[in-house]
């Protein structure tokens, strides 16, 4: 009896030794053939023996997403900015410009970020023919430097010359969702979320629109307060702009063969900050220093950020900070007059502080 309860004992154990190794060897295997699978694919084109295929930008993160679109080398133009500058279409600037434009702005994307951006393509595509930089509320804030010019999950690891610290980075389920979204893309099973240059309209459809909402975003933003601004207490003079202060040597590193264009969009007259306010000092110290970085490196400043009859039109924009389409399209033709024509608006929706 004792002799059969050891030979039932061992062959228990036997059985459940067979079965850690059938799990093991299938999960070791699984890991294997995922990363295998990632490396082939290489979403974030990165690996030098990947297949040769297309890569879309399938994945919701721009910061992750725009490197490989830049390394792509297809557009010799490129748009900077946050999520005031997604609307803006490249190919409604092409012909105008007799140029490639990808749209590389980030939603909520900081100054360091864009310089990032900016620097990047510098280092692997070149010098562009026309860079445009969008140039909001995060550029003007006096403390920038205190809040952070990063986000804490911008990848920096992929910004940088050092292939070997990317395949750190390459090993994760987000990473394999994005290699299989690739996958299915080129096999016309998943739909890319941008337009190969990078657009898309990240704004609510405009058969959703609702006056009465967008109203009470723009009537609900402090009466003289900037997004992402805090009133410091020097009343505007000598202020500082440590974000500017980012933007300058990349300005001279940028050759003078290619045209730099700075923007002020048009956010509404609402949140500008009124003439005889604190904050209205520091837009117009900032719009100053600007001026004073585009006169010494050679760039254009284009001023949509005034009152205007797009700025105190209420059905114009969904919040306070972002225009609807048409506005984008105004501002597109807007920007082709600016700089090919060297013309201010004759409505009155933008001026040129440096042509």
């Amino acid at each position: 009896m004792a002799w059969e309860t050891v030979q039932r004992s061992s062959h228990q154990q036997g059985g459940w030794l067979r079965f850690v190794r059938i799990f093991l060897g299938a999960f070791l295997g699984a890991l294997a053939l995922g990363g295998l699978f990632i490396l082939l694919v290489d979403p974030y084109d990165v690996v030098p023996f990947s297949l040769p295929i297309e890569r879309p930008l399938v994945e919701g993160n721009q910061r992750l997403a725009y490197p490989r679109l830049i390394k792509s080398k297809r557009f010799d133009s490129i748009i900077i900015g946050s999520s005031t500058a997604r609307s803006l279409d490249p190919e409604a600037l092409n012909g105008p410009f007799g140029t490639r434009f990808a749209n590389l702005a980030i939603a909520g994307g900081r100054a360091g970020e864009q310089i990032a951006m900016v620097d990047y393509y510098l280092r692997t595509a070149g010098a562009p023919k026309v860079v445009i930089v969008n140039l909001d509320f995060f550029w003007c804030d006096p403390d920038a430097d205190r809040k952070g010019f990063w986000h804490t999950d911008f990848p920096y690891w992929i910004y940088d010359d050092n292939r070997w610290n990317d395949y750190a980075h390459l090993f994760n389920t987000n990473t394999l969702e994005i290699a299989g979204r690739i996958v299915g893309a080129n096999l016309g099973l998943h739909r890319s979320q941008y337009r190969a240059d990078g657009f898309a309209l990240f704004t609510p459809p405009d058969a959703q629109y609702d006056l009465e909402h967008a109203r009470k975003q723009i009537r609900g933003a402090p009466a003289d307060g900037l997004p992402s601004i805090t009133a410091s207490g020097d009343g505007g003079s000598g202020m500082k702009f440590p974000a500017l202060d980012l933007l300058a040597p990349v300005l001279a590193r940028i050759p003078s063969s290619s045209r730099k264009i700075l923007l002020f969009l048009p956010m509404h007259a609402a949140i500008q900050g009124r003439p005889g306010t604190l904050q209205g000092a520091i837009v117009a110290a900032c719009k100053a220093r600007v001026v004073s970085l585009a006169t010494a490196h050679g760039a254009q400043v284009i001023d949509w950020l005034i009152e205007s009859p797009v700025t105190t039109d209420d059905s114009n924009y969904w919040d306070p900070m972002h225009f609807r389409v048409g506005v984008a399209r105004q501002v597109e033709r807007g920007l082709i007059d600016a700089v090919v024509g060297s013309t201010d608006a004759a409505d009155g929706t933008y001026r040129l502080l440096v042509r």
